[in-house]
């Protein structure tokens, strides 16, 4: 009987709810910390970026009109189908990032909890956000946050999934879209991630996820004049902080960077104030 060869995955770039490769044809090799081959993936380049910011742009409107509730129940769905595929997670971070199974998974469910944290915060920011404001005159005032629009996510090296998951949901829970760069060392979970989006019930272009190369793209998600905001939380090096800030400033791009995973002020960074004025009685 002859040996038969293993289906190797073929890790590609999500935008707008389908799986592409590179425009430019280019892939790069994803090693394990020992140099051994682990796999293909794509390297994107500055016109997937493009698409991608065209995607999240066009699903951006129907997202911030959705309910908080429904937001929230479609967040949490897409946590019910991350457990459900944990093993394969787990196996993936094990490989790519040379630790155990079981420190990976407890990674995993670290990102279930986390991507449940902020799930359950999506009715709740117009209580924490919000206020009824003193005017003085026949008007009642209110403060009401919004989405701000799309933005982009620089995803951390370590911890890929928990770190990934860290840079997306807080974004899209309050009506945002995204376009995240993951782990380009080891961005094998965030592409098996977008699986789990794309087979949820969040809507084509909410999430748009890319793979490659930080020092490459992140200038060009802060110059691109269709991007709101960007999460920079995954970039390290002070140089290219330094390009991407001053990059982003031709727009006036707001660019944040967070240390904490659990923050509600990842949220609200990347969310505007809208103030109501309304005659009393009317």
């Amino acid at each position: 009987m002859n040996e038969r060869l293993e289906v190797k995955k073929t890790y590609k770039l999500y935008i707008g709810g389908a799986f592409p490769r590179s425009e430019s044809g280019r892939t790069y090799e994803v090693e394990g910390p020992s140099g051994e081959f682990i796999a293909n993936a794509c390297l994107a380049s500055r016109k997937d970026l493009k698409d991608a910011v065209v995607a999240a742009r066009s699903a951006q409107s129907s997202w911030a009109s959705a309910t908080a509730y429904n937001r929230g129940q479609i967040l949490y769905r897409i946590a019910e189908m991350l457990e459900g595929r944990s093993e394969q997670f787990v196996k993936e971070i094990s490989a790519s990032e040379g630790i155990s199974e079981a420190k990976a998974e407890r990674e995993v469910l670290a990102a279930i909890d986390r991507w449940v944290w902020y799930a359950g915060w999506s009715d709740k920011l117009a209580v924490l956000a919000g206020s009824t404001n003193p005017v003085s005159g026949p008007f009642y005032n209110f403060t009401i946050p919004e989405a701000m629009g799309v933005v982009g996510a620089i995803a951390p090296e370590e911890h890929s999934l928990l770190g990934l998951v860290n840079a997306i949901a807080p974004i899209i829970v309050s009506g945002n879209t995204c376009i995240a760069l993951a782990s380009s060392r080891a961005p094998l979970s965030a592409i098996t991630f977008a699986e789990v989006m794309a087979t949820s019930d969040l809507p084509h272009g909410v999430c748009n996820v890319l793979t490659g190369n930080k020092e490459e793209l992140a200038p060009w998600f802060a110059s691109h004049m269709d991007v709101n905001g960007l999460d920079i939380s995954g970039i390290n090096e002070p140089s290219l902080i330094s390009d991407v800030k001053t990059s982003g400033a031709q727009n006036l791009k707001r660019i944040h960077s967070f240390n904490e995973g659990e923050n509600p002020q990842r949220i609200l960074a990347f969310m505007e104030a809208k103030t109501i004025w309304h005659p009393i009685g009317v």
